[in-house]
């Protein structure tokens, strides 16, 4: 076996997962969402369903369809049909009422859920770039090393020592609470 040949084999298998489609960290975060699908109440996945029913053109036009004919037949526009709810329509009104409050209630509790997902993944995305920044740290101190290594004058630059020092998260943990605090 020639040198190349064992070189291309090396470079073979040390090759990231991530050039090669989707990486692990993206099929754990993709997951996020199904994980917590998985752990729904039997009620969560109703109102879901509900939510996506009564959110829907479908929902609209029949809601149209039965206003527009209730308030047909008790304007009395069809002969032979006798109206049961007169003008001003308490009966019609009370309906729509209790149907506000139920859609309202639906979608609240299903945007409550949908955030509770999404800070689940704002939970993970902040350690993701807590790890990258760190690695990115890292990456610096051995191109200075290798600089270092090779003669090579590295720059005096306040940006770069910046950089160079380790992030402090708590720091800016604390920054960031101050702000909140501040709203």
């Amino acid at each position: 076996m020639t040198k190349s040949t064992r070189a291309n084999k090396r470079t073979k298998k040390t090759t990231s997962p991530a050039l090669n489609g989707m990486g692990q960290n993206q099929k754990a975060a993709k997951g996020i969402k199904a994980k917590a699908d998985e752990t729904r109440s039997f009620t969560e996945i109703v109102i879901d369903r509900a939510t996506a029913l009564l959110g829907s053109h479908i929902f609209l036009f029949a809601n149209l369809l039965l206003f527009i004919t209730w308030i047909i037949i008790n304007t009395g526009l069809i002969p032979g049909v006798k109206p049961f709810d007169k003008f001003p329509f308490s009966l019609l009104t009370t309906a729509v009422s209790l149907e506000a409050i139920i859609l309202a209630i639906l979608v609240l509790t299903s945007q409550n859920r949908a955030a509770k997902i999404a800070d689940l993944r704002e939970e993970v995305q902040l350690q993701v770039n807590v790890l990258t920044e760190e690695e990115n740290t890292r990456m610096m101190w051995m191109l200075v090393l290798l600089l270092q290594k090779n003669g090579i004058p590295i720059p005096e630059d306040k940006r770069l020592q910046e950089m160079l020092r380790d992030t402090d998260v708590e720091k800016i943990e604390k920054r960031m609470k101050k702000q909140i605090d501040k709203s």
